[in-house]
């Protein structure tokens, strides 16, 4: 990729053992999203109808804070290893976690994927970002040359973000941010120009309408969302990393 590319998890724990997750609510009356009831429903369904994401919603066992607590992660991107977290001194409620976790990453790589799963504490910004932002805070979508898609769910910490395709407006045809890149380009809006936006992948990133209204992802949920690929029948989903303020907790995320 271009840009930075069955069974209910259930359990008897009690309740106060199951951190509380945020509400979590789809844009309404938004049909490119579309519900699904479990892994299985989740890959087998097809993009089509203009519909470019599937949304797998779960509440989860297991308290994933203490894991995130245990893990002591450094600043900025950690992937995780299986054996790590299997041999992590965790109470019961966190070992519950901890196998969702495994779990998951059990259930991508028997369909031939290769997930990561990262602990986050920051990412970095671009130092001189230009017209056009292309760091994971800015909105976006996923590319690939061959067909492919993007699955994720965050377990800890602020979730991704989403926004609807009608409140999105691509960046490099926003005019005034064109004739920025044009101008840095040094030549004619022509196909090496357009050549220059996708080496730079600028092409891919998004800016909201002043009336639009960005969604999380949720906690919990496991989201297969559409690439940007030549013949997709759907246009890409259009998300984001959440900002990371001082003070928050770091994100534990999948991704694949």
């Amino acid at each position: 990729m271009r840009q930075v590319l069955k069974r209910n998890h259930r359990t008897s724990l009690p309740a106060h053992s199951r951190p509380q997750m945020p509400p979590f609510a789809l844009p309404p009356d938004y049909p490119r999203i579309k519900l699904v009831s479990s892994f299985d429903e989740l890959l087998a369904t097809p993009f089509a109808d203009g519909v470019n994401a599937l949304c797998w919603q779960r509440t989860l066992p297991g308290n994933f804070s203490e894991v995130v607590e245990h893990l002591a992660a450094r600043e900025g991107i950690t992937t995780l290893e299986d054996s790590q977290l299997q041999t992590l001194p965790v109470s019961t409620a966190g070992r519950a976690a901890i196998d969702v976790l495994l779990e998951d990453l059990r259930l991508l790589r028997a369909h031939g994927l290769a997930p990561n799963l990262d602990c986050i504490d920051g990412y970095l910004r671009d130092e001189n970002p230009g017209p056009v932002p292309t760091d994971v805070f800015s909105f976006h979508a996923d590319s690939a040359t061959v067909e492919a898609d993007t699955y994720l769910c965050t377990y800890h910490g602020p979730a991704s973000e989403g926004l609807r395709n009608d409140q999105a407006v691509r960046r490099v045809d926003i005019p005034e941010t064109r004739a920025e890149l044009l101008k840095l380009f040094s030549g004619e809006d022509d196909d090496d120009f357009l050549d220059h936006l996708k080496e730079n992948c600028y092409d891919l990133h998004y800016a909201p309408i002043p009336q639009a209204r960005p969604f999380s992802f949720g906690l919990g949920n496991l989201w297969r969302i559409a690439v940007e690929y030549p013949g997709s029948p759907v246009p890409p989903c259009i998300h984001r990393a959440p900002e990371t303020l001082p003070g928050q907790p770091p994100r534990l995320l999948l991704i694949s």
